[in-house]
């Protein structure tokens, strides 16, 4: 299970990555799970204990989907991870966490800012449509069947005002927090949305 942010979800997923003693990231993991021709494939770094031919990790570092890998290698301490048959208990990891929650500040900070009243409003909106399902909740199905109207007419007319003749397609991921490639594929569902 990978780290997530309500703003960016799986486009700046993270998760702690492990190192080998040679500095590289480990192949992903194959499991027969004994069902035909299943198979279960991993990259949790529990998974590189060193044992059953696993090769053996060193350090951990934070990780995102987006690519980015943290510099700082964090040192395991296998002896911290318990193991109990089948399953693992794994310590928390607080240093690719932290490493991997700046980056997605930074992120953050590149990408365009909503103005100051707008992301109050849609603060102040999110409390009150929460309080609304619980208090009245098919009053706040209504409101949510109101707001996918605006918001699918709203998001088809910003798609077809941005203009990728003037604007590059990595500048607008960037704006977004995105690469140039979901960036475009965003506004091209934007643009079809009914």
């Amino acid at each position: 299970m990978g780290w997530t942010t309500e703003q960016f979800h799986k486009t700046h997923e993270g998760r702690a990555a492990a190192v080998l003693a040679d500095g590289s990231e480990p192949k992903p993991r194959i499991f027969d799970s004994g069902s035909g021709a299943e198979f279960h494939e991993t990259t949790d770094w529990w998974v590189y204990h060193g044992e059953h031919r696993a090769p053996l990790a060193t350090d951990l570092r934070g990780a995102c989907s987006c690519g980015w890998r943290g510099s700082t290698l964090h040192p395991i301490d296998w002896s911290q991870v318990e193991r109990d048959g089948i399953y693992v208990h794994v310590p928390d990891t607080p240093g690719p966490y932290g490493d991997w929650a700046e980056h997605i500040r930074e992120v953050e900070e590149r990408s365009v800012p909503l103005p100051e009243d707008l992301a109050d409003l849609l603060e102040r909106l999110d409390e009150r449509l929460t309080a609304l399902a619980d208090d009245a909740p098919v009053a706040a199905l209504k409101a949510v069947a109101r707001l996918e109207r605006l918001t699918t007419r709203i998001s088809r007319e910003a798609a077809y005002n941005v203009d990728p003749d003037e604007v590059s397609w990595e500048t607008i991921g960037t704006a977004l927090g995105m690469s140039a490639k979901e960036a475009r594929s965003r506004l091209f569902s934007y643009s079809h949305r009914r």
